[in-house]
Parts: structure tokens; C-alpha cells; sequence
């Protein structure tokens, strides 16, 4: 087979290895994709013809087009017609993509969400409490604010929320950690955008950011900790209500 430009088939035939017969698509995607995230191949790489996939995994052509097929579907490669497959991104840039798709696949129940968010912001909420910069703190005022002036427009109060808990992640600073939240969240967002139905309720939340906040502000980490955690039993709880119910 002759070699096209900027070849990696050598690099690349080595690190896949060969699979099973009889191997399903989706763990021929699976182990494409463990490649692709390790973080050895760099962005842009052109990867080797179908056909030189198929022989180094010993599957069928079919089964490396389909899931190339998913993969691009999911944004972790780019298929050009006439030119090749090639990768997207870096390794950091993907997770989020792998994460959500071998969520999917796994078919994760709700709860079981429920209780990854609330132990990832529960950690976010003390890093937070450590690392927030003074511009960290602020976004986090603005919106506590936000949600207090928006508590009659359930819509504009989800979002403010939203903006909480993203203030928080970066505050954290972890970026691994961030692509993690953002995963599980968006999992959840169905559910989240209207969890809050009354204003009662929107009162409650405000009061638990407002708690979270005051202890990243004065740089408790237990106290951040402890107040993310009295938050997510009452959050998880009306999301797994909101879950429960059934679809409008």
C-alpha cells in the first residue's frame, strides 16, 4: 500500500494491535477512540486508509467505516472526502465527546448521575474555595445577584444557576475536572432547566449558593464543601423528581 503524506500508519498500526474476531463496532470504536485520547497522536493527523485499519484490527472494512462514521458524528474525527480521516483536537479537547458517548452507551441511569455531579461539585466547591482569584469571586457575586433578580423568570433563574456552577468550575481550576461537570451536566440539563417550579423553592437555591459563596469568599474549603453538599441532596432530589415525571 503506498504511504500518503505525513504518514503515521507505522505509529499508529503499532499502538491499536489486533482485536478478537467477531469484535462489535462499538469496540472497534472504543479502541480507536482509546488511541485518539491518549494523547500520543497529534491533532490534525491524517490516519491510515479504511482498509489499512481493517487489516491492523483484524475486522472488516465495514465495521472500521462505521464507527469512523460514529466517531465524526461524536467530533473526534473529521472525514474529508477525497483526502482521508483525520483527528480532531487534542487529547483535553476530546474528553468531553468520549465521556458523553461511553455515558450513553452504558446507558447510565439518572441516579446514578445524580450521585457522579453531586461528589464532582462537592470536590469543585473545595478546590474552589482554595484557588478562586479575586475575578473568580466576583463572577461568583454576579451570579448569586443574578438569580436573586431573575427569581420571577424561572428561565433567566436556571440560567443564573448555570452560571454559578460554571463560575465554580473555573474557579476550580481543573480542566479535567471541568470537561467532567460539563459532560454530566449536559446529561442532566433536560431535567435541570426545569427542576425549579415555584418560587419557594427558587428561594431555597439562592440561600445554598449564597451559602457555597460566602465560604469560597472567606476561603473555607470544609465549610464550601459541606454547603455544595446540602446543596446537592435538595438539588438532586427535585431533579430526580423532574426525571421521574413523566415527558410534556
Amino acid at each position: 500500500m503506498p504511504a500518503f503524506t505525513d504518514d503515521h500508519s507505522a505509529e499508529i498500526t503499532a499502538a491499536l494491535g489486533t482485536l478478537p474476531a467477531g469484535t462489535p463496532v462499538s469496540e472497534v470504536a472504543r479502541r480507536l477512540m482509546d488511541l485518539f485520547t491518549s494523547g500520543s497522536i497529534e491533532p490534525g493527523t491524517r490516519l491510515p486508509p479504511e482498509r489499512h485499519l481493517a487489516s491492523t484490527l483484524g475486522v472488516g472494512r465495514s465495521a472500521v467505516r462505521e464507527a469512523l462514521a460514529a466517531l465524526e458524528i461524536l467530533g473526534i474525527v473529521d472525514v474529508r472526502p477525497g483526502s482521508g480521516t483525520y483527528l480532531r483536537g487534542t487529547a483535553s479537547d476530546l474528553l468531553p465527546q468520549t465521556l458523553r458517548w461511553g455515558l450513553l452507551i452504558g446507558r447510565q441511569n439518572t441516579a446514578e448521575l445524580l450521585e457522579l455531579r453531586s461528589g464532582l461539585e462537592i470536590y469543585v466547591a473545595r478546590l474552589a474555595a482554595a484557588r478562586a482569584t479575586p475575578e473568580a469571586i466576583a463572577e461568583l457575586s454576579v451570579a448569586v445577584e443574578r438569580m436573586s433578580e431573575s427569581i420571577g423568570q424561572l428561565t433567566d433563574f436556571a440560567r443564573a444557576d448555570a452560571e454559578f456552577h460554571q463560575a465554580l468550575s473555573t474557579a476550580a481550576d481543573n480542566r479535567t475536572l471541568v470537561d467532567l461537570l460539563h459532560v454530566v451536566r449536559s446529561l442532566l440539563q433536560v431535567y435541570a432547566d426545569r427542576a425549579v417550579h415555584d418560587e419557594a423553592a427558587a428561594r431555597l437555591a439562592i440561600a445554598e449558593h449564597e451559602t457555597i459563596f460566602r465560604a469560597v469568599e472567606r476561603r473555607d474549603e470544609n465549610a464550601a464543601a459541606a454547603a455544595m453538599a446540602t446543596h446537592m441532596s435538595t438539588a438532586s432530589a427535585r431533579l430526580a423528581a423532574e426525571a421521574a415525571r413523566p415527558a410534556p
